[in-house]
């Protein structure tokens, strides 16, 4: 609403400025008296502008218009110029009303976004407009938070796109800041340490692993501290327990979280052994002890091999066909896993969500093309 009462006033403004010198009539009779009384006036408007009782354009349109009279009257020989008839005047005024009332809306209607609400620096920040850069966004959140430190969403949403850029103590200070003014959660301790652990090179320092086990100790499914928690036996090389972890996360995690194939890829670095889709079961890894490593592949592509006929007998199940085409990829071969994801689209083809995740997933593998 201020917005538009300030569009209004402005033009009324220019409205006024473009109309006064058509609402006056020419003198008709001048002399050498004129000529002093337009002086007078000219300086009069020169006044009224530096005490600021007119604007600079009602003030260049009443010099213009009384410079003209000063040199009419000037030119004592010359006769009076001839007044515009009524209906010119009113012409004119109307054609500028039209134009300087319609223009400046129409423009603004056309290119502004009048019935936009504002958004907050931070919010512009986790999702930068295309023609500003991130580093001139990351300045006006940090701008903001530093007038207003005590924004506890401001930094909640600043602290993840500092760990996108590698600035893992600015992360770091921005979690503190979040779990202070937001309180403790899961999910922001294990954010926390990993922050924690980008500030240390990829170490999990004491402090990230006691960050960890209090996200546990609040959601002991909290797949993020699991990881890392898994990682820190890693790197004090206990590779055993580390295998546990990793196989019971992926045990639990749902057929579309994003890092299944982060966790999966970490575990057969350390385990010397592809990882199925879903991980593989007790028994499975139980059997596979023992077994040459041309023995366990083959052990795992039947795996495979009954999972894509169970779902070419009923297709029905997205989250047996999204382990299916995981469980390809896995293993290197990319053609089935592109016929596979052709095949569950067929199948899937009357559930818009389910084939959204088919999607989903073969963007996140790249078997795009």
């Amino acid at each position: 609403m201020v917005l538009w009462v300030a569009f209004a006033l402005m033009s009324a403004a220019a409205i006024l400025a473009v109309l006064w010198p058509l609402a006056r009539t020419a003198a008709v009779v001048r002399s050498g008296s004129d000529i002093a009384v337009y002086r007078d006036q000219l300086e009069e408007i020169d006044r009224d502008r530096g005490a600021g009782l007119i604007g600079e354009a009602e003030a260049d349109a009443a010099r213009v218009e009384v410079s003209r009279r000063l040199l009419a009257a000037a030119d004592t020989e010359a006769p009076a110029p001839k007044a515009q008839p009524l209906w010119h005047r009113r012409g004119a005024a109307i054609a500028a009303l039209v134009v300087l009332s319609a223009l400046p809306v129409g423009l603004y209607a056309a290119l502004g976004s009048p019935n936009i609400p504002g958004q907050p620096a931070f919010a512009r920040a986790a999702q930068p407009p295309d023609h500003q850069s991130i580093e001139a966004l990351i300045g006006q959140v940090e701008q903001h938070l530093a007038s207003n430190p005590n924004d506890g969403a401001g930094w909640q949403v600043i602290a993840p796109v500092y760990m996108r850029l590698g600035r893992f103590d600015d992360a770091v200070a921005a979690f503190r800041k979040s779990l202070a003014l937001n309180g403790e959660t899961a999910e922001r301790d294990s954010s926390l340490g990993e922050a924690l652990v980008g500030a240390a090179d990829g170490i999990v320092t004491d402090e990230a692993k006691q960050t960890f086990q209090r996200a546990l100790a609040r959601d002991p499914r909290e797949p993020k501290a699991r990881y890392f928690l898994g990682l820190a036996d890693q790197q004090d090389g206990n590779r055993e327990a580390a295998i546990v972890k990793w196989r019971a996360l992926l045990q639990d995690a749902p057929p579309e979280a994003p890092w299944i194939g982060f966790v999966r890829e970490s575990l057969a670095k350390i385990s010397g052994q592809p990882v199925a889709a879903g991980g593989p079961t007790g028994e499975d890894i139980a059997a596979a002890k023992n077994m040459a490593p041309a023995q366990r592949e083959a052990m795992i592509r039947g795996m495979v091999a009954r999972l894509a006929d169970q779902l070419h007998a009923d297709g029905s199940d997205v989250d047996g066909w999204l382990k299916l085409v995981r469980a390809y990829a896995v293993l290197g071969d990319q053609g089935k896993a592109k016929s596979a994801a052709a095949d569950a689209r067929r199948a899937l083809a009357d559930h818009p969500d389910a084939l959204k995740r088919i999607d989903d997933l073969v963007k996140g593998l790249g078997l795009e093309g």
